[in-house]
């Protein structure tokens, strides 16, 4: 899920630094503390990571992106941590839109990312909708 939810949404990445994001995600996410959606036949269609009142990860399948995946884990998340917090890369778009729409607000900007690579991250808070 992760590697089709990057490839879709993260054009903005280069190659290189793509690579060594998914030998990162390959290290953790084993035995990262995931909430997983699966579809009816049982399949993963998106997971989460949270960590206290922070979002760490959402990813969605690119095939089921648009029909409520995302915004019922963040429901989800919100049932256990009421002052959500989460980072997002200010280039991917899509997610900048669905936070908003799902009621983040932005409450800061970095110029780097958390390798501190030149991919600036959007800081948001749940505020409601």
């Amino acid at each position: 899920i992760w590697c089709r939810s990057v490839d879709a949404t993260h054009d903005f990445l280069s190659a290189e630094y793509r690579a060594e994001l998914e030998e990162l995600v390959h290290s953790f996410l084993p035995e990262a503390p995931l909430w997983v959606a699966v579809n009816e036949r049982d399949q993963p269609i998106g997971f989460m990571l949270l960590s206290g009142q922070h979002m760490d990860a959402l990813f969605i399948d690119p095939d089921v992106r648009g029909c409520g995946v995302g915004r019922m884990l963040v429901k989800h998340a919100l049932s256990m941590a009421p002052e959500l917090t989460t980072t997002v890369n200010e280039q991917n778009e899509q997610a900048v839109g669905f936070y908003k729409k799902v009621g983040f607000k932005v409450t800061g900007r970095s110029e780097v990312d958390d390798l501190g690579k030149p991919y600036p991250l959007l800081n948001l808070a749940y505020v409601g909708v």
